[in-house]
């Protein structure tokens, strides 16, 4: 049994040599600039022996980290594979990060490399001398640059418990956390994927998985990629999700499933509907935060289930859940029930065991005599948060679920201060550090407000150190605030609404008080001070 990540592709590159691993479509490689077209476990393999080599040579070992900023190319499977083999750890790198997020990234995770698209060694650079790190950059076509420095376990084979991946969250109270995940944890994504039968049932060899989830989250990365490994399926990864082409897409790469944010369900509903809405091959769909009155209806219109499932990049299969069998419950934000190997407790703010459909805190770990086999194996440099998050034995996740009379488990909202836009976990602090950092902020809070496609979208609520005289001032400031969080954070994070107030609702001891907070941003949505940044936050580079 393979006690690696590379280990595992080489097993299943031997037994399904001329099964195509992955498959670019042309769409996606012409915006890419790549080559489209099948890629087979064989070439693959041939691909990263050579990569392999080359790293050695060069010096990278057990214990390095090499950072990975190459979107979803296949590229970023082939330069993981073969420094995993090595027992270096990557670090996928978000290509919307801008400098504040590279020069903390680096520091943190004290990468040696980047393998990364030409047009950002620049940035990478710049945020290595501003971090103070020894670092280099290459082009995944190039050969690797001698190692920074010598490998710490160099004297030590990998093995399952060697870091894998080094994956940030959003970092709810202050920076974002680095999740340690060893090679177990991707090794058990997908031989759970791979074994979890009922309405998400794989075919050894025939399975062909589309996605257009970004490579440096864990869906795509864990579960997406080891379950195609494990199973001999074709990975066909998005560069990303296109509403227009979707359906296209799904039919050239003759898909057989696919995985899904609950955004995207949304944008596929408002598209007229059409004859060929169900000449698709998929079996069915893995996701998770579909709006719960679109469910039942986008199922009947396409022909397909979505499956809901509820893990965490700190959790991993170690505790996953999935509605996988029926009933399924459609429409009430239902995940399905714990398996055998995931045991559960629902606890309220007072610390009780919690009583049917009440609301309460989900607490997980996995069943059997090792709680956290499948996890995360703790935070970078933060024990302490680590500690807090395992208290009692239990992961506490931060999640309010519900379970009904029955047994099922029902999700209701995110208990951190979390900002969930089309998929992405936004850290209101993080956007508030750097807003505040501009001159003509006095303060500054940020908070959700609600959007009818994207869920979530972020508001700026600024207390300015001069107020705007009149609407063309407040809209000149609120574009100049915009485009510098667009310089310093992803896209994303940026806000899509900048609204002018007088005063911050406070403690008495000057803290913000989320609770109110969140009442209040929605309220100033399209007030005569509220500005619509919107249009503002687009993808830097995309195509037009």
């Amino acid at each position: 049994m393979a006690n690696t990540v590379h280990q595992a592709f080489s097993l299943s590159a031997a037994r399904w040599a001329h099964n195509p691993f992955l498959c670019p479509l042309p769409e996606t490689a012409a915006i890419y600039g790549i080559p489209a077209g099948e890629l087979r476990y064989a070439e693959a393999a041939a691909h990263i022996d050579a990569l392999r080599a080359a790293y050695a040579a060069a010096g990278y070992g057990h214990g390095h980290r090499v950072g990975l900023l190459l979107e979803n190319r296949p590229a970023f499977f082939l330069h993981w594979f073969a420094l995993n083999a090595l027992g270096v750890s990557v670090v996928p790198i978000n290509p919307d990060m801008r400098a504040a997020e590279l020069e903390y990234l680096i520091g943190h995770s004290e990468i040696g490399l980047a393998v990364a698209l030409p047009s950002r060694h620049a940035d990478l650079i710049a945020a290595a001398e501003l971090a103070g790190r020894p670092f280099r950059v290459m082009a995944d076509d190039a050969l690797p640059p001698p190692a920074p420095f010598p490998a710490p376990l160099a004297d030590t084979a990998p093995h399952e418990l060697t870091e894998c991946a080094l994956l940030y969250t959003s970092g709810t109270t202050g920076r974002p956390k680095g999740c340690i995940l060893p090679n177990r944890y991707f090794l058990h994504a997908g031989r759970w994927y791979a074994g979890i039968g009922g309405l998400a049932t794989l075919h050894e060899g025939n399975e062909r998985m589309i996605t257009p989830l970004p490579l440096v989250h864990m869906n795509a990365m864990a579960y997406s990629a080891m379950a195609m490994v494990m199973t001999g399926g074709c990975l066909i990864p998005l560069d990303r999700f296109h509403p227009r082409s979707w359906w296209a897409s799904v039919r050239e790469a003759r898909a057989t499933v696919v995985h899904y944010l609950g955004v995207m369900p949304a944008m596929l509903m408002k598209a007229e509907a059409n004859p060929a809405d169900r000449d698709h091959a998929v079996r069915f769909g893995f996701g998770a935060g579909v709006d719960r009155t679109l469910h039942a209806p986008f199922e009947a219109r396409f022909g397909i289930p979505l499956l809901e499932a509820w893990a965490m990049t700190e959790t991993g299969a170690g505790a996953v859940i999935i509605a996988n069998r029926e009933p399924r419950h459609i429409g009430s934000a239902c995940f399905g029930t714990e398996g055998d190997d995931v045991a559960v407790r629902l606890l309220t703010d007072d610390g009780r065991e919690a009583g049917v459909d009440e609301p309460s805190e989900l607490l997980v770990r996995h069943a059997g005599d090792d709680p956290r086999y499948g996890f995360l194996a703790g935070y970078l440099k933060d024990p302490a948060a680590t500690d807090d998050a395992w208290a009692g034995g239990w992961f506490h996740t931060g999640d309010i679920v519900r379970r009904d009379a029955d047994g099922y488990l029902h999700f209701i909202d995110r208990k951190k201060n979390v900002i969930r836009r089309s998929g992405e976990n936004i850290a209101a602090v993080e956007v508030e550090a750097v807003l505040q950092q501009h001159a003509a902020v006095k303060s500054v809070a940020v908070a959700a407000v609600p959007d009818a496609v994207r869920g979530d979208e972020v508001m700026a609520l600024v207390v300015a150190e001069t107020a705007p005289a009149d609407r063309a001032a407040m809209t000149t400031l609120a574009t100049e605030l915009t485009t510098w969080t667009l310089s310093q954070l992803a896209y994303y994070k940026a806000p899509g609404y900048v609204a002018f107030v007088d005063a911050l609702p406070l403690t008495t001891t000057n803290k913000l008080q989320r609770g109110e907070l969140k009442a209040l941003a929605p309220t100033l949505v399209d007030t005569p001070n509220c500005v619509n940044t919107g249009a503002m936050k687009k993808r830097q580079g995309a195509p037009s």
